[in-house]
């Protein structure tokens, strides 16, 4: 099973996670997502950030946890590869985000990510894999 795939979508990007559990969709998703932004093969794991969103249902909770990365990436400019997630409900997400600060000499961007947007947002188990597919504005 491949941990996400780019999906084409007019003007902007998407993105399909998979996962065996929860865990491992919220984490495939939040490392498709880097992948859009930078090519993350430099980036080293030398900060780590506790990261906690809640929200009231999963899709929400979804959309929210890739929001809160993004917004920890714009506002502290940390390229993060690696997630931890130590808690997920339906309601709530506690987990670690590693990465390093952006280096412009090592570290090759891809594409700028403005926003994460409810369009087609979806989270679902199909069979006995779960997916989920966000629209990312760029």
């Amino acid at each position: 099973m491949k941990p996400y795939e780019i999906i084409d979508h007019t003007a902007d990007i998407g993105l399909r996670a998979y996962g065996k559990d929860l865990n491992e969709l919220f984490v495939n998703a939040a490392v498709g997502c880097f992948e859009l932004i930078a090519d993350l093969r430099n980036v080293r794991v030398q900060k780590s950030l506790k990261i906690e969103v809640e929200a009231p249902d999963l899709e929400e909770l979804f959309l929210s946890w890739l929001r809160e990365l993004l917004y920890q990436y714009t506002s502290k400019r940390i390229i993060f590869k690696q997630f931890l997630i130590e808690k997920l409900t339906e309601n709530l997400v506690l987990a670690q985000a590693r990465g390093e600060p952006l280096d412009l000499t090592r570290h090759r961007l891809k594409t700028e990510i403005k926003a994460v947007t409810y369009h087609a947002l979806k989270v679902e188990k199909v069979k006995d894999i779960w997916q989920a597919e966000a629209i990312f504005d760029v």
